[in-house]
């Protein structure tokens, strides 16, 4: 079993991000973690992942331009996604920045892939996904690490 964790990060801080939630993914036993950004991701790693987490940060209240190329991208495997567990997260320069559209413009792309997705758990913050306003505090990092084992858990549950 399989977790995507990819993201778009200029100036690191959404990377800083996808590491704390990739920890979370490794730290459930028989998934294994596959960590990359964007512009490394292959068909291949998108298809044999039994769950996807993406992240970017905020661009005009939307996910940078690189993640939904991407995604626009794979469009043609969307029956090969489907049932298989989806998760964003996001960063912004700004404390209104535009998180949460931003998450849910990932989210509505993880549906479009019938992918069955989640947010992050009730003992981080109980929303759409991790996210924060510039570099990634202990407290975001932790909620991070907690979402990746949410979606890992999910993965084993239904996968294993």
């Amino acid at each position: 079993m399989q977790v995507l964790v990819t993201y778009f990060s200029r100036t690191g801080h959404t990377k800083m991000l996808a590491e704390a939630i990739a920890q979370g993914v490794s730290e459930v036993d028989q998934v294994k973690c596959l960590l990359k950004p964007i512009s490394e991701v292959t068909k291949e790693d998108f298809t044999n992942s039994d769950g996807v987490i993406v992240g970017s940060p905020v661009y005009f209240g939307g996910m940078a331009a690189e993640v939904k190329a991407l995604l626009d991208s794979f469009v043609g495997v969307r029956p090969k996604m489907a049932d298989k567990i989806g998760a964003a997260f996001a960063t912004s320069g700004d404390l209104s920045g535009g998180k949460e559209t931003t998450l849910i413009s990932l989210i509505q792309t993880l549906l479009i892939y019938g992918m069955i997705v989640v947010g992050d758990p009730m003992d981080a913050t109980g929303h759409y996904g991790v996210s924060c306003v510039g570099e990634p505090d202990t407290a975001t990092r932790v909620n991070g690490n907690k979402l990746g084992k949410r979606v890992a858990t999910l993965v084993k549950k239904l996968r294993g």
